[in-house]
């Protein structure tokens, strides 16, 4: 059963409803699509766009336009599983106004051939591409796999002229030991194809990025916020997040968790998860079991048939079960006939699918069991239930996490999912926000902006765009200097936020480390990302990146605060955002830095917590506590060298400031690493 709901803070955010999402141009383009268009003359264009929002058909557009009008061949649209090639099917374009249609001949769509995810079968297909490229036709879809393989065999020069759109882009990294990753890096630097890159989630949830910071600069990025897509929906009017503890074996806890009514995709966990009870068969029948009475399978859909104790029939997709009958079970929630059929399916339970890709206009309900190791997953699977829908007007993903038990020794392993799932929590505020602009004070008023009261000088101003863009001035801001700065804080602050919150030490210290001062995290661990990340940018620009990103994080933590004591108000974040900014009137950076970026988790989880286990969290925290590392004195080191240069000291030990105690400590510990000859040079 669910023991404590909500441990994590629960993200309520309400939206206007503008249906400028869904609303099309004379050309039969949406907001998001009609954007893309403008940079279609880019070699190389980097498309960030929520799930739902219309990549899909903003690639078509480009696409057609390319082969058209702009000297390229071929066109290659890649995706990472051949489920996500129905996204790319025939549209009668010119219907809507566009000058011709998307039409791909049935022997180039790759992705229609059976177990084409299969590594031997994508293999088999490399000779399919290899015909493609000789032939006349002039549009190809297949996985990542078969054009991984295609590239290795007949090399990157057999794609010049060729344009290459990559869907779910997320999926590569600059690692060199990703395959996709390093041969993109071979056509850039060959510079003879057009690249189209699209993403829902651009970071990737590891420390890896996507791209080089030099790589990403050849791109022209075009990004549509999940504010922008949910606010101008037609429907949908409010999106909940919030996480759950259970005890006990969590199929019992799914009912609880369980909205009925609401269309769900129920994630269960992988049978080598922790919270497995290891057999994911069982596990899916039990769930079935919960929910009512087993009264068969549709012999035509293949749909499990159950009846709840209301009398209501419900129709569930079982994916979990992988013998031949899945097959027929994913064939029928593709139908298309049936897409817009809100009584087509009631339940879909996963694993290992309906993520990225996963078509159901009609989910209202993601709820997932354990926490997912990367944070995009939950980006995509949260994106299943955003999609917009004649009277869906709620969305709503929710996290089973297992609590920790106070009892047992192995807490430490429990907490591990926590303080991941808080992580989550955070990053999703980021991303679901408005995008921010940031100035110095008094910097004057931003083209696109409007200001409540009007500009006024001397004060802290905030403004908003249309486009779901939010101005704030900040005292004591560094501007960013530098082209690829500007860009970095742009495009990349999301990124920066997904690293900075899967520094573990970094969220454990910040959670549950009593002595921890704010801008050990602020300063020290998101400077030491922001200059790992770009260290060919200067030091002042990683200053004013770094600054850009805290400021984004913790202005959102604020922003909560400042309407979370307003009952039953289904209160917009940028409500909160506004209210608090309007309130400090003189919002300074000094004071952003010395906020603790976790502070209001951990003041909703210790409500959440008994008093027992939450001891034992923080005691399993401190017990492995870990000190200063090298990299952390220097950089302790050279902030009170600056220290010295703005108060003509250097900090001192039994200073009443504790940061000013932790610089001194810092410069400590430096020169005594420095002594024993911890550094190369000085």
């Amino acid at each position: 059963m669910i023991d404590r709901k909500i441990i994590a803070p629960s993200l309520t955010s309400g939206f206007a409803r503008t249906g400028a999402s869904t609303n099309s141009n004379d050309m039969g383009m949406r907001a998001m699509q009609a954007r893309v268009w403008q940079y279609r003359g880019e070699q190389y264009l980097l498309i960030k766009s929520p799930p739902a929002s219309g990549k899909s058909r903003a690639l078509m557009f480009v696409a057609l336009d390319k082969l058209h009008h702009q000297g390229v061949k071929k066109a290659l649209i890649i995706v990472p599983e051949r489920a996500i090639g129905a996204s790319f099917a025939d549209e009668p374009l010119s219907d809507f106004g566009f000058f011709t249609n998307w039409k791909v001949a049935p022997k180039w769509n790759l992705c229609d051939a059976p177990g084409a995810d299969e590594p031997q079968v994508a293999k088999s297909k490399v000779k399919a591409v290899g015909e493609f490229l000789a032939s006349d036709d002039n549009i190809l879809i297949t996985t990542h796999a078969t054009f991984r393989f295609a590239v290795e065999e007949l090399g990157v020069a057999a794609f010049d002229d060729c344009l290459i759109a990559i869907d779910e882009f997320h999926h590569l990294s600059a690692d060199r030991d990703n395959v996709l990753g390093r041969q993109l890096g071979e056509f850039l630097d060959r510079g003879k194809v057009h690249i189209v890159a699209m993403t829902g989630s651009y970071f990737r949830g590891d420390a890896v990025p996507v791209l080089t910071p030099a790589d990403e600069a050849k791109f022209e990025t075009v990004t549509y916020t999940y504010y922008e897509q949910l606010n101008g929906y037609e429907y949908l009017k409010t999106l909940n997040i919030g996480y759950s503890f259970y005890v006990g074996p969590y199929v019992d806890a799914v009912p609880d968790a369980f909205i009925e009514g609401k269309k769900t995709i129920i994630h269960i966990p992988n049978v080598n998860a922790r919270e497995s009870l290891g057999d994911k068969l069982k596990e899916a029948q039990e769930i079935m079991d919960h929910l009512g009475t087993w009264e068969g399978v549709d012999p035509e859909t293949g749909f499990q048939l159950v009846r709840r104790n209301d009398g209501k029939l419900l129709r569930i997709a079982d994916l979990v079960d992988d013998d031949g009958a899945r097959q027929r079970v994913v064939t029928s929630l593709k139908d298309p006939a049936q897409k817009m059929n809100r009584d087509w399916v009631d339940i879909v339970i996963a694993l290992g699918m309906a993520k990225e890709g996963f078509d159901w206009v009609w989910c209202e309900h993601a709820l997932t069991i354990g926490y997912r190791a990367s944070l995009t997953e939950i980006v995509q699977i949260i994106g299943r239930a955003t999609r917009d829908a004649k009277g869906k007007t709620e969305a709503r993903f929710t996290n089973l996490i297992a609590e920790p038990d106070a009892a047992e020794d192995a807490v430490v392993d429990a907490v591990n999912d926590t303080l991941k799932a808080i992580a989550a929590s955070l990053l999703m505020e980021q991303v679901l926000a408005p995008r921010f602009n940031f100035t110095p004070r008094d910097a004057g008023p931003q083209p696109g902006f409007e200001y409540e009261g009007g500009y006024r000088e001397g004060q802290t101003n905030i403004g908003f765009s249309e486009e779901g863009a939010v101005h704030v001035e900040i005292k004591g801001l560094v501007e960013p200097k530098s082209e690829e700065a500007r860009r970095i804080v742009k495009e990349d602050l999301n990124d920066l936020v997904a690293s900075f919150l899967q520094d573990k030490r970094a969220v454990e210290r910040g959670l549950f480390d009593d002595e921890v001062v704010a801008e050990e995290l602020t300063q020290v661990a998101m400077g030491h990302i922001v200059r790992t990340r770009y260290p060919e940018v200067d030091e002042g620009d990683q200053e004013a990146i770094r600054q850009q990103a805290v400021a984004a994080i913790n202005l959102i933590q604020k922003a909560k605060e400042a309407v979370v004591d307003e009952p039953g108000a289904n209160t917009a974040l940028v409500d909160g955002i506004r209210k608090y900014a309007m309130d400090v009137r003189e919002l300074n950076i000094d004071l952003i830095d010395a906020i603790n970026p976790f502070q209001t988790a951990y003041s909703i989880m210790s409500k959440a917590m008994d008093q027992g286990t939450l001891r034992r969290v923080k005691e399993a925290i401190a017990a492995k506590r870990i000190k200063l590392t090298p990299e952390e004195a220097i950089d302790y080191a050279q902030r009170a060298v600056r220290f010295k240069r703005e108060n003509g000291r250097m900090p001192e030990l039994d200073a009443k400031d504790p940061w000013e105690q932790k610089l001194a400590e810092g410069a400590l510990a430096f020169k005594r690493f420095k002594a024993g000859g911890r550094y190369e040079q000085s």
